[in-house]
């Protein structure tokens, strides 16, 4: 009883032969078999066809002195791993990514056979036959989120590691000079592939629109595999550019054409499968997941008839920002090797792009943060904070601190007398002035309080020296003052007195305020002491409390004055007046 074998090889190569009763086929990749398969995840020798009196079996592995030596990759039927079966029309063999279909060439008796459906209730897909150009993608209307589940991963069939991914090498045969037609076209459809690689190198380094790269990817992605829908997922990041691996978003889901409109609407996405790739650096090729036994509990790949998935890497040297998720809806169809590595350079090539706008972004973010902070904090310490984002956060912490008050004294007459313009103008000069010095002695700027100001010293930074720096700020401020009142009368300008006060105690430091609008500063009672004392000195004097004069190390020369008496202090506060003169 003759029988005849439909062969379908990764490229798309269909054949039949015909099984003559009383003759054993060998099956592998090597020359010298009976029956050679173009596909290099076929052994050399891969499997048996043996015809005897009840008809055709085939085995997996060959014999060599005697031996039974089974393949690496088993041989599949009908979904299942087997070492050997009797074959009956209908079943179909899996050899590596190669589909083979056994059937009779005669009438035979009809066995009845239950058949479970291998095409879920989803609407009719126009299949098209496989070759080695795929047509252009038709762009659905992305939606605006995607859904993800967290089903157990089944069985990988192909994976690639972030090593191969970067440099992957050519796997074509070299066991004969003269290569094949198969392997010539193989050839020119991968020729196609640099071509189309080139021309997405060139356009996107003009890009920096997340959407308007994954276009690009996702167009390339069509013309060069046979994919019914990609998805692009970017993953969330902390401020200080900490990527969250768990937390992925999409920016762009196209399907090839319309009749994959509705499949997109409920579209789910394995969150097994893109942390994996994301935690292990790792592309994965899934092939044929609704036969394969271990995915059975996979909805979101059954549900919608996926046959066959690749998830690839936004992979660079120093991050992997994403996925780019591939799916083949067709149930008769599915990826191969290759298509794994065309998905996996397209990724690798677009997230150097990816990464190249997140550090523009993160330039552009860090320049507005230190034009902002630069305004009341030193350099050094804006430095210090763009490094650490995360200490942007409302909440405060109770530390050691110098508060530096200071006031122009007789500020109200001199806004009566002169316009407001020239108010304005007056003050600008003043705090510019005094800003700087509050800078170069490692202060914090806290705020301008109309003719006033509030600094802090050993915030948030602090070092012994909070003190001692800060007083120095206060007898330099006064200094400059009387070189700035000289600037200011060639200007037309009256002169001005300045009070300074100084407390060192412990204060709550932190940013006060609410989610949309916060500031950072002090509160507590030695903010209050330190402003009773600026209240209390007149005009060209500095006063500083019995803690700052000890926290300075006593080197400052000083008068005491009268103990000043403050309201919820049992006892008067020592008070110094600093001789800066």
């Amino acid at each position: 009883m003759n029988a005849i074998i439909k062969i379908v090889e990764p490229n798309g190569n269909v054949w039949e032969v015909d099984l003559i009763p009383g003759k054993i086929y060998a099956i592998g990749r090597a020359k010298d078999n009976d029956i050679v398969l173009n596909d290099r995840r076929v052994s050399r020798k891969h499997a048996q066809i043996i015809s005897n009196n009840a008809g055709f079996s085939i085995v997996d592995g060959y014999y060599e002195n005697g031996e039974l030596i089974r393949s690496v990759n088993h041989v599949f039927i009908n979904g299942a791993a087997m070492l050997d079966k009797a074959l009956v029309p209908g079943d179909l063999i899996i050899i590596g990514e190669s589909r083979i279909e056994f059937s009779q060439s005669v009438e035979i008796d009809p066995i009845p056979i239950t058949l479970q459906p291998s095409v879920p209730s989803n609407p009719p897909i126009a299949l098209k036959p496989p070759s080695g150009e795929f047509s252009p993608a038709v762009e659905a209307e992305s939606p605006a989120t995607v859904d993800f589940d967290d089903n157990p991963l089944g069985h990988t069939q192909v994976q690639l590691s972030a090593n191969e991914i970067i440099g992957r090498q050519t796997h074509l045969s070299l066991e004969s000079s003269i290569a094949t037609p198969e392997e010539i076209k193989d050839l020119r459809r991968k020729a196609k592939i640099l071509e189309l690689l080139y021309e997405m190198s060139k356009s996107l380094g003009t890009v920096f629109d997340l959407k308007e790269i994954f276009e690009k990817a996702t167009d390339l992605i069509f013309r060069g595999t046979p994919a019914d829908r990609v998805v692009a997922l970017i993953a969330d990041e902390t401020l200080d550019g900490k990527i969250l691996d768990y937390s992925l978003y999409p920016v762009g889901v196209k399907t090839r054409d319309e009749t994959m409109d509705k499949l997109t609407e409920k579209m789910t996405i394995s969150r097994t499968i893109t942390q994996k790739v994301m935690r292990q650096k790792v592309a994965l090729l899934s092939q044929d997941a609704k036969t394969d036994e271990q995915f059975q509990g996979a909805e979101s790949i059954v549900s919608q008839g996926v046959r066959s998935t690749i998830c690839a890497p936004l992979i660079t040297e120093s991050n992997v920002h994403g996925v780019l998720y591939a799916d083949r809806l067709d149930p008769f169809a599915a990826f191969s090797a290759d298509h794994l590595e065309l998905i996996s350079a397209v990724a690798a090539q677009t997230a150097v792009t990816v990464e190249t706008i997140k550090a523009h972004k993160r330039l552009a973010r860090e320049e507005v943060a230190r034009a902002n902070y630069s305004r009341f904090m030193p350099e050094y310490v804006v430095r210090q904070l763009l490094d650490n984002p995360n200490s942007f956060r409302l909440g405060g912490v109770n530390q050691t601190i110098t508060v530096l008050f200071a006031d122009i004294r007789g500020f109200t007459a001199l806004s009566e007398r002169e316009k407001p313009e020239k108010v304005v103008g007056l003050l600008n000069r003043y705090f510019s002035v005094m800003t700087e010095i509050i800078f170069a002695h490692g202060g914090t700027l806290d705020k301008y309080i109309g003719d006033g100001l509030m600094a802090i010293f050993g915030a948030p930074t602090a070092s012994p020296e909070d003190a001692l720096n800060a007083v120095k700020a206060a007898v330099t401020m006064q200094k400059r003052l009387a070189t700035l009142n000289e600037e200011l009368r060639l200007e037309g300008y009256g002169e001005v007195a300045i009070g300074i006060g100084l407390h060192t105690g412990e204060a709550t430091i932190g940013y006060i305020g609410s989610d949309r609008r916060s500031e950072y500063t002090a509160i507590g009672d030695t903010v209050n002491l330190a402003s009773r004392l600026e209240s209390n000195a007149v005009g060209g004097q500095i006063l500083m409390s019995e803690a700052t004069a000890s926290a300075s190390g006593n080197m400052i020369p000083v008068n005491q004055r009268e103990p000043l008496t403050v309201k919820n202090r049992l006892q008067p506060v020592n008070v110094f007046e600093v001789r800066w003169g």
